[in-house]
């Protein structure tokens, strides 16, 4: 496996912005006034999203596969699962160009190089282009940095339509990321169907709060014109 070119990073990190600090501050004064009424709508966009996404993108594109924390260096569930989609997106001929995303969140190795390795392992076809993303330590990185290698790769053609490839929960917020970095971005669910267990479930839960907090902190940017906090996803 290749090691991540840079040191690990920690996603918290943004806690101490001011900004995020100010669209945390916005979502909850959001919830108290709406008596919960506004995440539960975030909640429910969540979940119709997860079960609704389908199992392949509506043609052949470039697919980005979302990285996961690993677990000693190989990838865990979720992202085994990811991965598994890729794989089989692949093998079908529904893509030829895979972009693997997630530097160093813990060990030695970086999540793009652990998932490379487990579909090398898996006999992933020699035709398929794959690269490696490795400076990214959340979703929101990620797509940035795919964004920079594919518009050097396209030039003037521009970014090419995409698959997102990632577990179910994570989906909603991957195409809010993705369209407000100007993606084209298709969702491609991980899993064959939306599994209701307690972790997932909770999961779900924690998404719909991600969500409420960068949408809500956005539209109150735009609101008050602060261009600064807009640019924060951009």
């Amino acid at each position: 496996m290749l090691p991540n070119p840079s040191p690990p990073r920690n996603p918290w990190r943004y806690l101490r912005d001011r900004d995020v600090q100010h669209a945390a501050l916005v979502t909850a004064l959001a919830l108290v006034l709406s008596a919960g009424l506004v995440w539960l709508g975030y909640l429910i966009h969540v979940c119709r999203v997860a079960m609704r996404s389908p199992l392949a993108p509506p043609r052949r594109m470039v697919t980005l596969v979302f990285g996961r924390r690993l677990e000693r260096d190989v990838p865990g569930h979720d992202y085994r699962q990811r991965l598994r989609r890729a794989l089989a997106l692949a093998e079908q001929q529904q893509t030829g160009h895979l972009l693997l995303l997630g530097g160093c969140s813990g060990g030695q190795c970086s999540e793009a190089a652990a998932g490379h390795a487990w579909l090398r392992l898996h006999r992933l076809p020699g035709e398929v282009q794959v690269q490696l993303e490795q400076e990214s330590v959340d979703s929101l990185e990620n797509l940035r940095h795919a964004r920079r290698l594919l518009l050097a790769e396209a030039g003037d053609a521009g970014l090419p339509p995409v698959a997102l490839v990632t577990s179910r929960y994570h989906l909603a917020r991957c195409l809010l990321l993705a369209r407000r970095l100007g993606f084209d971005g298709n969702p491609v669910a991980a899993e064959p169907t939306l599994p209701w267990q307690r972790r997932y479930l909770g999961l779900l839960l924690l998404e719909a709060s991600y969500l409420m907090w960068i949408d809500l902190g956005l539209r109150w940017a735009g609101l008050i014109g602060h261009r600064r906090m807009r640019a924060r996803i951009s």
